[in-house]
């Protein structure tokens, strides 16, 4: 009747956000999705008899297989001389105003092939593989420049065709203004409005857009111009918005529908109330703000208030979140951030499946959704978020296929 089952397990389908465990739990899948989820006294036969392969997990835990849903994967170079200007008391504007931050890593990704932008990104992926990520999200804008942006989307997708994880990706374009275009921001978002997203849709390569809006970056009208181009071209959008000011980031993200807004340690009740009409998702990103030793932390409890989705993720990126554990991201989610375990584990669960556009087949254990499962050697599931530096996933499976870490 099944490919798959497997049985003795304790389940955490994370059905509403919340653990809704089955204690013990059977899932079955096949063809790739889930098709059943229940108790052990409610199966249909025996197990033998059901499916063509069972898997006894002996009290294991079931999760949905985690998502990091905004991630900056795909890059060359590194950027450990800034994190040491930044311990003598450079701030990270500083550093971007002087020629440093994005640009030096953009330098470096022009430089590099598809193949060493490959190997260098397949490592840090299978470190995220390995703690139990069966979906990432990457992003462009290390390029800044229409070839360059295409060929790190390139990379994106050939990691997704590699590897045993769902790659969604994202142009960021509008990352910050190409050397090039120095002082000359306007015409930057020209070209990326009308070469560089044009070239990226025509290609296939992303399935949203992002941008910067920030004052190092792009104001809120340039991004307005960005976002009203991929609304032109059929591509949602998602903002980097608020992280070191407020300029009216999540509001702005909210008037577009934007998939999530991320970041948003500045965001204002009147951003958090556009962002819950809107219907966007909070990406929280404990990473980042651990790294740059941030001191404002996000409207959480606002963002509980209006009911807005939190997801979590490592923000993955060589500037200011060197990370590749998203066991360490829900220790930080939780440690900075006071997220509770259940509502970090939702973050990168079923609320990182929504600030992906998602929801409908990815992020909880459902019948019906993608089979795509994490195992894990636990004793209740706070303890992803309790233990730092601990490995305690047994086995991954994606499409319903079973792998060991």
């Amino acid at each position: 009747m099944w490919d798959t089952l497997w049985t003795n397990a304790r389940v955490a389908t994370l059905r509403g956000g919340h653990y809704s465990a089955l204690v013990p739990g059977v899932v079955a899948a096949a063809s790739g999705k889930i098709v059943w989820v229940g108790a052990p006294a409610d199966l249909p036969g025996r197990p033998d008899a059901l499916a063509g392969e069972v898997h006894d997990l002996r009290g294991q835990w079931i999760t949905p297989g985690l998502i990091d849903c905004h991630t900056h994967l795909v890059y060359a170079g590194t950027r450990a001389h800034e994190f040491e200007q930044r311990l003598q008391g450079a701030t990270y504007e500083e550093i971007a105003r002087a020629g440093g931050g994005i640009i030096s890593t953009v330098t470096a990704t022009r430089e590099a092939s598809e193949a060493e932008l490959v190997d260098t990104a397949s490592r840090r992926l299978k470190q995220l593989l390995d703690e139990g990520v069966t979906t990432i999200e990457i992003k462009s804008g290390y390029g800044l420049r229409t070839d360059a942006e295409l060929k790190q989307l390139r990379v994106a997708r050939r990691l997704g065709a590699a590897a045993p994880v769902t790659v969604r990706t994202t142009f960021l374009g509008a990352h910050t203004v190409a050397p090039e275009y120095k002082g000359r921001a306007d015409e930057y978002v020209d070209l990326v409005c009308d070469e560089m997203l044009p070239a990226v849709a025509g290609a296939a390569l992303a399935d949203a857009v992002d941008a910067f809006c920030e004052g190092i970056a792009f104001s809120p009208e340039q991004t307005a111009r960005v976002f009203e181009r991929a609304r032109a071209l059929g591509l949602p959008v998602k903002l980097h918005a608020d992280q070191l000011s407020d300029l009216g980031g999540a509001a702005l993200a909210a008037r577009f529908g934007a998939l999530s807004a991320d970041h948003l340690e500045y965001t204002s009740e009147a951003g958090v109330r556009a962002m819950a009409g809107g219907g966007t998702v909070a990406v929280l990103l404990p990473g980042a703000f651990y790294f740059l030793r941030e001191t404002k932390l996000p409207p959480v409890q606002a963002l509980r208030d209006y009911r807005v989705p939190i997801a979590v993720s490592t923000d993955c990126n060589p500037g200011s979140s060197p990370l590749t554990s998203i066991q360490l991201t829900l220790n930080l989610a939780c440690t900075l951030f006071r997220l509770t375990p259940e509502e970090a584990l939702a973050g990168v669960t079923c609320h990182a499946a929504r600030a992906l556009g998602m929801a409908e087949t990815h992020g909880t254990l459902e019948v019906g959704k993608a089979c795509d499962l994490a195992l894990w050697e636990i004793g209740e599931p706070a303890e992803l978020a309790y233990a730092m530096g601990a490995n305690p996933c047994v086995g991954v499976v994606r499409d319903g296929v079973m792998r060991t870490p």
